[in-house]
């Protein structure tokens, strides 16, 4: 086994779960553990593989609800046709920031961004790298604006 895609998964989910784990890598490893006993061929999958994001989500947004003082909200840019664009972008994030507004710490998790502007059967243009970078200021900017100033957001991009 190659120690890269455990690697990778160590530093997603490190980084998803500090706001409850205080940046322990130890307790990053027996999420991991936890994670790869759901799934099978855990050692090949890679953040970016569907089934371990979904397993990942539905992990931390239980233990978010166990801490009513952390929220969590997971928006799919690729769960349909419409995540690339601008309209769908902003509806999609103003749900969950909605949700995320009465807590003092929450995670915003936004998956398939790069998914939606580009399928894997498609290759990269200069457009679409453009409507990428403007999408990821979008959510960005929109976050920033729609985000209480005593709040602490946590804004990951997978």
């Amino acid at each position: 086994m190659t120690r890269s895609p455990q690697l990778r998964r160590l530093h997603f989910l490190n980084a998803l779960f500090a706001p409850l784990t205080g940046h322990d890598l130890y307790l990053a490893q027996q999420i991991d553990d936890a994670i790869a006993t759901t799934l099978g061929e855990a050692e090949q999958r890679t953040p970016s593989d569907p089934a371990f994001i979904a397993a990942t989500a539905r992990l931390f947004e239980k233990l978010c609800s166990t801490q009513p003082q952390h929220g969590f909200f997971h928006w799919d840019a690729g769960a349909d046709d419409t995540g690339a664009s601008p309209l769908f972008t902003r509806a999609g994030l103003m749900t969950g920031l909605k949700l995320l507004a009465p807590f003092a710490e929450s995670t915003l998790l936004v998956t398939n961004l790069r998914t939606a502007h580009c399928p894997p059967e498609r290759r990269w243009t200069g457009r679409r790298q453009r409507d990428y970078d403007d999408s990821l200021a979008l959510i960005r900017d929109l976050a920033a604006a729609r985000t209480r100033r005593s709040a602490n957001l946590n804004l990951l991009f997978l």
